[in-house]
């Protein structure tokens, strides 16, 4: 039993479902990391959680799940991989602790994945990348004409 003391919840909007966002790229940010015990306890992997900075889904959380210790050899290297993916976008190449891939801006790669348990749709990070910068304005050609006898 827990005690749930001066819980009201006429004072608490309601949860809604959410459903899965539309497949597409999205500016997103890291905004927490943490390492977890995989299901059998013989590994860790690491869990992203990137928040969408704009847009009609703005503030909506998407999760990547890294196995960066694991008995399958495949998995680290696939998870090694994407991890250096997720750096290169965010231009930090050699972190010593996850926080410093948080909250700065990069690309996230959102597809639609049909649950094999439930079969509903659900939403899976397959790619990062750098955040797009302003281009810069064309360089103006220089004339041979005069400025008085251009029209």
């Amino acid at each position: 039993m827990a005690n749930l003391k001066g819980f009201d919840a006429q004072q608490v909007e309601p949860a809604a479902a959410f459903e899965p966002i539309p497949a597409g790229k999205y500016l997103a940010a890291i905004t927490e990391s943490e390492f977890k015990p995989t299901k059998n306890g013989s590994g860790q992997y690491l869990q992203l959680t990137f928040q969408l900075l704009e847009g009609d889904h703005k503030g909506r959380i998407q999760w990547a799940r890294l196995n960066l210790e694991n008995s399958n050899a495949t998995a680290v290297k696939l998870a090694r991989a994407e991890l250096s993916a997720i750096c290169h976008a965010v231009g930090v190449m050699q972190p010593k602790d996850s926080l410093e891939l948080h909250n700065i801006p990069l690309v996230i790669d959102v597809r639609l994945k049909k649950r094999p348990d439930t079969g509903e749709l659900t939403n899976e990070i397959k790619g990062y990348a750098k955040k797009e910068t302003a281009a810069a304005a064309p360089a103006q050609v220089p004339s041979s004409t005069p400025p008085w006898a251009r029209s």
